[in-house]
């Protein structure tokens, strides 16, 4: 089954302000949450259905907040509807504040209230 990354806006903008180096490393981390979506730690309460993947670059833990998402696709040549899996990675950054800012986030997109 495929899985489809989606970078929401405050996570590229994040990896954007980063070292090359750093990068890089945030790339793998992405690449291994898309190879295995349940590395990551399932929040509860008003965060219910995200899960947050933490990692350490040199001596700083960073996490990294994203979605798992199945969307439906017609296919024509089989008449039936496979699955995909889309991960939607919302958000990258230390632990200060990050839960507030990620609700913000969410909060302002609709995503919930």
């Amino acid at each position: 089954m495929p899985y489809l990354p989606n970078y929401k806006k405050p996570f590229s903008a994040f990896v954007k302000k980063q070292h090359r180096p750093f990068q890089a490393v945030i790339e793998d981390e992405a690449l291994k949450v898309s190879a295995r979506p349940d590395i990551g730690e399932a929040k509860t309460g008003d965060l219910t259905g995200i899960y947050v993947h933490k990692f350490k670059h040199k001596t700083q833990e960073y996490l990294m907040a994203y979605r798992i998402r199945a969307q439906k696709t017609e296919s024509k040549a089989e008449h039936r509807s496979p699955d995909f899996l889309s991960i939607d990675f919302y958000k990258l950054g230390t632990h200060e504040n990050f839960y507030d800012d990620l609700k913000a986030y969410l909060r302002a997109n609709g995503w919930y209230k």
